[in-house]
């Protein structure tokens, strides 16, 4: 978090942020996530970023891969009809590679799946540790 403090991204259990500002400012503001969303596990979008749409189906599936994720280790992770390549997963976390300079890092909470796709220019590293920090507050509110 290059252009926040840990301190400030932790202080915001207290703030009432909506869904989209959480997009806007806690993803998209860091500079490191290009293209954002926040899908309940029902795949129903609650927020996302201009101009990126993550089907209802395509976060389902999503949902689903964090059980298996088989699907995506045969045919990718499909993102707005853009495939991902599979890199490697866990309970938690799901990571796709597209080309050689971009990226996708979701992170599965209580109740929704935060997903933050970087381009060129920004190290995988750098989005996948802000996508699992807003994954992290938001388990530890209880989403």
């Amino acid at each position: 978090w290059a252009h926040a403090p840990e301190s400030q991204f932790l202080n915001r259990k207290s703030i009432n942020m909506s869904w989209q500002g959480m997009v806007d400012q806690s993803l998209l503001g860091t500079g490191y996530v290009q293209k954002a969303a926040i899908h309940g596990h029902d795949g129903n979008p609650w927020a996302t970023s201009a101009g990126f749409a993550v089907s209802p189906l395509e976060a389902k599936n999503v949902v689903a891969a964090f059980t298996n994720p088989s699907g995506f280790q045969a045919s990718g992770i499909i993102l707005q009809g853009e495939k991902y390549n599979y890199i490697r997963s866990d309970d938690k976390c799901i990571y796709g590679r597209k080309g050689g300079d971009s990226g996708v890092a979701i992170i599965k909470t209580k109740s929704a799946v935060v997903i933050g796709v970087y381009g060129p220019g920004t190290q995988a590293g750098n989005c996948n540790s802000v996508v699992e920090k807003l994954g992290d507050y938001l388990i530890g509110t209880g989403y």
